[in-house]
């Protein structure tokens, strides 16, 4: 075989159920395809009495939640041979290795769509049983005007006058947006494709009533539009270049917060579900010697979401899920991130080249 490989295509490739069964793990599913055990990992600390290890067999990732070891089946072999999974030379070798035992050159193709280059189209387009267009996230042809930029809601979280103006957040007084901070959305180039609207008065939130409202599907001269959030980096207009470090959260508030407290290059995945398209952004958003800090909320979803982000962006990046006891990342005082984040703030500096010279104080 050849020494060229492809990170992506070999993970891809590779059964991790099997895998650990090379290593001597005995296998123990559970619902959702699940591996769950006693940490094999031989650096691991600690009697591992107790079913601390994860092993996602579809998606081919595992985390240790007392040794906080995690990541692909990759980075778990590198481990169980004792290298170092952040050296991308032991990667290499550890993949040659899994390569030979398990794959052929007929069984090494990829399972999935290869990661498509970046392009300039225009807003996607189809069809529809009506046989009306249908645009995906095109551009908005107006914007919302006469918004209270200077209502208590946003100030009485914490958030400084400066972040609330240069997010352009404001509460709406009319239409479906009324009581409601809007927040603008943009596409990569910056362009505005919609509007998100949260809630000002938890109180008032009811199954038709939601806590956020995002565009919905409308017809319009003729057309169909459709905003698709899967499509989109929240705040990814911002980053004018890829950058060496990338912070990935899940929600609007964790961006205005972070990015208020020194850390404005961070993008929201509307959620915690990353798609494809958003995996292939923040990748394309990175240096590629650059970092990809993924910073969810720490209940059950953020967590699915955290190791689905760590399967799809770590064969092309440095990735590191960020774990905290705090529920969400807005719950995070400045020493706290600093301490999370270590290195990366701005805080103080006069000019910031990502976000267009906006410094935080």
């Amino acid at each position: 075989m050849s020494d060229w490989i492809n990170f992506r295509d070999i993970r891809q490739s590779l059964s991790f159920e099997a895998v650990l069964i090379h290593y001597g793990v005995i296998i123990k599913k559970q619902a959702g395809n699940r591996h769950v055990g006693r940490c094999p990992l031989p650096m691991h600390v600690g009697k591992g009495k107790t079913p601390s290890f994860s092993a996602k067999l579809d998606i081919g990732v595992f985390q240790c939640f007392s040794c906080k070891a995690h990541g692909t089946v990759l980075h778990f072999a590198a481990l169980m041979e004792g290298l170092d999974p952040d050296d991308p030379q032991d990667l290499r070798t550890v993949a040659l290795k899994l390569r030979d035992v398990f794959l052929s050159a007929a069984t090494a193709s990829p399972k999935k769509k290869p990661v498509r280059k970046e392009s300039s189209t225009p807003p996607p387009v189809r069809t529809t049983g009506s046989n009306l267009p249908v645009l995906i996230n095109p551009p908005l042809d107006f914007e919302l005007k006469d918004l209270d930029y200077d209502h208590p809601y946003l100030k009485s979280r914490g958030f400084h006058a400066q972040i609330i103006r240069h997010f352009g957040l404001g509460v709406c007084s009319r239409g479906l947006m009324k009581g409601r901070v809007v927040i603008p959305l943009h596409s990569a180039e910056g362009r505005l494709v919609g509007y998100a609207g949260r809630v000002v008065d938890d109180a008032a939130i009811t199954n038709d009533n939601p806590r956020y409202r995002l565009p919905g599907r409308r017809e319009r001269e003729g057309r169909i539009i459709e905003f698709k959030k899967s499509l989109l980096l929240y705040n990814h207009h911002r980053l004018k270049q890829p950058v060496n470090d990338l912070i990935v959260v899940e929600g609007f508030t964790s961006v205005w917060w972070l990015t208020q407290w020194g850390y404005p290059a961070v993008v929201a995945l509307f959620g915690s579900d990353c798609s494809e398209e958003q995996a292939r952004l923040i990748v394309q958003a990175t240096a590629p010697d650059g970092r990809v800090w993924v910073f969810p909320d720490t209940d059950a979803a953020g967590e699915k979401g955290a190791m689905v982000m760590l399967s799809r962006i770590s064969p092309y990046r440095w990735t590191r899920w960020i774990q905290t006891q705090q529920e969400q990342p807005t719950d995070c005082t400045p020493a706290d991130l600093e301490h999370l984040l270590p290195g990366l703030s701005t805080a103080g500096k006069e000019v910031n080249s990502v976000n267009g010279g906006l410094w935080v104080e």
